[in-house]
């Protein structure tokens, strides 16, 4: 059996996608087996609750809650395991369609493996963005770590 450069980088995109895909796997096993928090089960919760971080708007403790477990959640390496295994389906595709084709020209059919790596990669940076939050997020546990009741009395002079 003789294998070309195309074949093989087909093979390992597709031991990658294995190793993802399992990756992938376990995560959301994870993800799935935990105790949902209350909040969680609202439709559009997680949106609200980085939209208020991201604009410092006052959050309750359950919603600091939520946002920590889904920054937390986003930050995993792990769950890059997700997006990884669409860029290694798309990788897989081209690399294959192109060994399958033994030099001739390419169409366009060859290339529809880039869409799941275009949306790998917006993928990324969306989770990228909301783990950027993380600092957002310890600024606002460490301030409401604080009492809030207690206020300085202040004199008036005059």
């Amino acid at each position: 059996m003789n294998v070309g450069l195309w074949g093989f980088l087909a093979i390992l995109a597709l031991v990658f996608e294995v190793v993802f895909a399992t990756g992938a796997f376990v995560y959301t096993k994870r993800l799935l087996s935990r105790d949902p928090l209350p909040l969680s089960d609202d439709v559009g919760s997680f949106r609200a609750v980085l939209r208020k971080l991201r604009k410092d708007e006052p959050m309750a403790d359950d919603e600091l809650d939520l946002a920590n477990q889904v920054i937390g959640d986003r930050r995993s390496f792990l769950a890059y395991c997700i997006p990884a295994a669409f860029f290694t389906m798309g990788c897989f595709y081209i690399f294959g369609s192109l060994e399958h084709l033994h030099g001739a020209t390419p169409s366009e059919r060859t290339f529809l493996g880039v869409i799941p790596m275009i949306t790998s990669t917006n993928l990324v940076i969306q989770m990228r963005k909301s783990a950027r939050l993380k600092g957002r997020l310890k600024k606002r546990s460490t301030s409401s770590a604080r009492p809030q009741d207690e206020t300085v009395p202040t004199t008036r002079t005059g």
